[in-house]
């Protein structure tokens, strides 16, 4: 038994990785600033960064999801339950190009396994307030602040145009439509001066590589504590250390992460068009959100942070934004905890 809640724990987190590594790098494929392997690559090495440095950080975080949510002892066949139930989906979603929610997996399976355990284990207020609401107030700020943020850099842009129509900034218009021509940002360089744009257009690249790198450690440093802290129901008590079942999560969700270019790509093309600048704030806002959740002990989604954040890079320019894909989401996501609780339900069930 020990084997195998081991064996499925990594590749729930390497599952995690091809899933989540999308949620910060893909503005930077869908802007065109690089090509997706390299983007997943460096969403790889920035997701081992912060799922070690969880190690030491989140440590709350792991405890919430292991008594925050099924009161009792819950034995190794629970365990095991859970794995499988958030594996599966996650891994299905993965295979369909479907950006998912591993914790919404976890948060399902756990209450799915928990029924079956006991149904007075389940501590439905402490799901409803410390889980179900951060997870869909986050995707609300995430919103509001990266599209406060866009308009903020509409305005900028429309001022500047004011007092110098031939101005067109480099680096800003979105890859593949909608933004300025190639005539039309010659003709601002030669107005604006190509080395202010130049300067421009790098300052804003470095910016865009940051941000990205910052919101794949904060998605390391958040998901990783939930994986282990399932894990840690059975491999502790069989003499694994806390650290060490946190260091094989981290390996494997990086090495997991490798193969996250399917989902990127959704997340890079099929939700909206953005532009570097766009990109940018995208990343900044999720960073700074889903950091912000792991070091407080606030379980949020990366992939409905990163989703409200691209949807609200468009700012105003709501017809931007593809409805099709986000109806997708939404269903995905709905279907998330319901389909991992009733896979860890039977599970447990056959193994009861």
């Amino acid at each position: 038994m020990t084997v195998a809640i081991l064996v499925t724990l990594l590749f729930l987190a390497a599952a995690n990785g091809a899933n989540d590594v999308s949620k910060g790098v893909s503005t930077l494929a869908g802007a065109g600033v690089t090509a997706y392997r390299t983007a997943v690559a460096w969403g790889a090495v920035t997701t081992l960064f912060g799922a070690l440095l969880s190690i030491e950080v989140g440590r709350s975080m792991g405890k919430l999801f292991s008594n925050g949510i099924v009161d009792g002892a819950p034995t190794a066949a629970f365990a095991l339950a859970v794995l499988v139930g958030a594996t599966s989906w996650v891994a299905f979603a993965s295979l369909a190009r479907l950006p998912v929610s591993t914790t919404q997996a976890i948060i399902g399976a756990l209450v799915g396994a928990g029924l079956v355990l006991a149904p007075t284990s389940v501590q439905w207020s402490g799901v409803l307030q410390r889980f179900v609401l951060p997870l869909l107030l986050s995707i609300v700020v995430a919103y509001g602040i990266s599209a406060a943020l866009a308009i903020g850099v509409q305005l900028i842009r429309r001022r500047r145009a004011a007092g110098n129509p031939e101005i067109v900034t480099v680096g800003v218009s979105p890859i593949g439509g909608g933004g300025a021509s190639a005539k039309e940002r010659q003709a601002g360089q030669s107005t604006d001066g190509a080395g202010g744009q130049a300067n421009r257009a790098r300052l804003i690249t470095v910016l865009h590589w940051v941000s990205s790198g910052a919101t794949g450690c904060a998605r390391g440093l958040n998901d990783t504590p939930k994986i282990a802290a399932v894990g840690g129901f059975a491999l502790l008590p069989a003499g694994f250390s806390a650290t060490s079942v946190s260091l094989m999560v981290a390996t494997a969700m990086a090495v997991g992460s490798l193969f996250g270019i399917r989902v990127a790509r959704t997340l890079g093309e099929r939700v909206v068009r953005m532009s570097h600048t766009e990109g940018f704030t995208a990343n900044a806002t999720t960073a700074c959100l889903v950091g912000a959740g792991a070091v407080l002990a606030l379980p949020m989604s990366t992939t409905q942070v990163s989703t409200g954040a691209i949807v609200g890079s468009a700012g105003g320019q709501l017809s931007r934004i593809s409805g099709r894909t986000l109806r997708d989401f939404a269903i995905a996501w709905t279907a998330t905890p319901v389909c991992a609780g009733l896979v860890a339900a039977v599970v447990l069930g056959f193994a009861a």
